[in-house]
């Protein structure tokens, strides 16, 4: 019979691994086994509703086969989120190593089960054996069951037996020892929430910094302000720009602030909060372990029956998201008028021409970076819609549309984080002024009757903007026809520090 090596976890991640239980076994330091290659084409595995195949050389089993039959709902199975992924796999490594610490779990079995989890939470390979649909009935079991059934047969290779092989390692009854899918997966999912966040931080972070650099770019870039749509007062198109950088600041500490609010697990409350078939040690055990493994503060919630039935976490977190991706679309229906024309329109702003924009006109080119990051704002205001029925629709002690509540808040980070980075590098820093636009706008706006109003008073300012409108004149030149102040004095008042910012002046007297 052939036989091939089975490959095992590299020593930088299995020393990782290693905490104060003592560090991990041979299996865990790389130790390479061989395990012969099956020669059948499938195994059969045994559960509740009677026997089933499955792939022989497949590291999940007939739970998992179940489940992708039963729900064959969005095409995008678990293991479209690493995040997820490492997390389920830090939770099942925390719980070997609290049950071995406890007595309860062999140390030969949890060195193997930890070994396993070390691999699966560093090589993205094991994710394509995460292949359960991301929505689910069951309120994820069949997440927690295929996470069980891939740890164990992993584990089993590393310990040189073949997949399948329960009676030596079991899914269950080792892998999800002293665990329920009810504390399991909702620690997991949080401990996910908190990974994926963090690259959408960075993203944000990066927009910003490209904003502030546009803002001190354009510092003198002088233009109109508008509000409904109509000339305003003047302005500059930096302050403009680092209006857009000091909102998205903002977004950044609102999600670091939201987020920390998952780092409250009921890892121990096992099925419904009471801890059943749990040592009383175990809770505290296993979060302690987990916030060593995942390099985050986790704690354990106060009330573990209160913590296994409430989402109100998601439900603020994934209104964050929502507030994020409105402002984005906010800042993107702005370069989108900005940059209007670019003949015909606003035309301030040129954003970098990254397509062809018609089939049919020549020449034209749209703004689609913008027009793309509002496409996937829509989608993240209505995942929280979802997020916020789902929360509605728990009962009693459990919600069991949780699974849904993770395919919208960890799509929706992985959708933002796509957007903000492609907003960053192939829109914001490749932005262009108008300069000499921005300055016509502005000359030719009524608009700036209102920087003379403190001294013409807003009587004759008034009289000044309806003739200007009227004749189609600028309102230098009626003020000066009017002899309401001499060039001088106009001038003055005109300049771009006294026109976009407060200031002290002295009433200019009236002739």
């Amino acid at each position: 019979m052939a036989e091939s090596k089975v490959e095992t976890a590299n020593t930088a991640a299995a020393a990782s691994a290693s905490g104060e239980s003592g560090g991990p076994s041979e299996l865990a330091v790389a130790t390479v086994r061989t395990v012969p290659i099956e020669q059948a084409q499938s195994r059969t595995e045994h559960d509740l509703l009677g026997d089933d195949d499955v792939p022989a050389n497949a590291l999940w089993g007939i739970h998992t086969k179940r489940a992708v039959m039963n729900f064959p709902i969005t095409g995008v199975p678990v293991g479209h989120f690493p995040e997820f992924v490492r997390a389920l796999a830090l939770v099942k490594q925390a719980a070997a190593r609290a049950n071995k610490r406890l007595g309860y779990l062999a140390p030969e079995k949890a060195d193997a089960i930890e070994a396993a989890c070390t691999q699966i939470a560093t090589e993205k390979v094991y994710a394509e054996s995460f292949v359960v649909d991301a929505i689910q009935g069951g309120a994820g079991t069949s997440t927690n069951m295929n996470a069980n059934e891939v740890i164990a047969n992993v584990a089993l290779r590393l310990m040189g037996r073949k997949p399948g092989d329960y009676h030596a390692l079991h899914p269950n009854d080792d892998v999800n020892m002293a665990q329920s899918t009810n504390d399991a997966y909702p620690t997991a999912l949080r401990l996910a929430v908190i990974f994926a966040t963090q690259p959408l931080v960075r993203a944000l972070d990066d927009l910003a910094y490209s904003l502030k650099g546009k803002a001190v770019e354009f510092a003198d870039v002088l233009k109109m302000g508008r509000t409904q749509l109509q000339d305003a007062v003047p302005m500059t198109l930096g302050q403009e720009f680092d209006a857009f950088h000091v909102t998205v600041k903002e977004d950044v500490a609102r999600l670091n602030e939201i987020s920390a609010l998952f780092r409250e697990v009921n890892l121990g409350a096992t099925a419904i909060g009471t801890g059943i078939n749990a040592d009383p040690r175990y809770a505290a055990l296993a979060v302690e372990e987990l916030s060593r493994l995942s390099g985050q503060p986790m704690v354990l919630a106060s009330n573990l029956i209160e913590a296994t039935s409430d989402l109100g976490a998601f439900v603020l977190f994934s209104g964050v998201l929502k507030r994020v991706a409105v402002k984005l679309s906010k800042i993107c229906n702005d370069l989108r008028l900005l940059s209007s024309g670019p003949r015909t329109g606003i035309g301030e702003i040129r954003l970098p021409a990254v397509q062809a924009g018609s089939s049919i006109m020549p020449g034209k080119v749209n703004p689609v970076i913008p027009e793309v990051v509002n496409q996937v704002a829509f989608l993240v205001i209505g995942h929280d819609l979802t997020v916020t029925m789902c929360a509605e629709g728990g009962q009693l002690q459990l919600n069991a549309f949780e699974p849904t509540i993770g395919y919208c808040v960890l799509s929706s980070l992985r959708m933002l984080t796509a957007a903000v980075d492609t907003l960053t590098k192939r829109c914001v820093d490749g932005i262009e002024a108008d300069r000499e636009r921005c300055r016509s706008l502005v000359q030719g706006s009524i608009g700036l009757i209102t920087a003379l109003a403190p001294s013409l008073g807003y009587e004759a300012s008034s009289r000044v903007a309806r003739r200007a409108l009227k004749e189609n004149r600028s309102v230098a030149d009626i003020v000066l026809e009017e002899k309401l102040l001499t060039e001088a004095e106009l001038n003055q008042l005109l300049e771009l520090e006294a026109m976009t910012r407060p200031a002290r002046r002295q009433p200019v007297p009236k002739s």
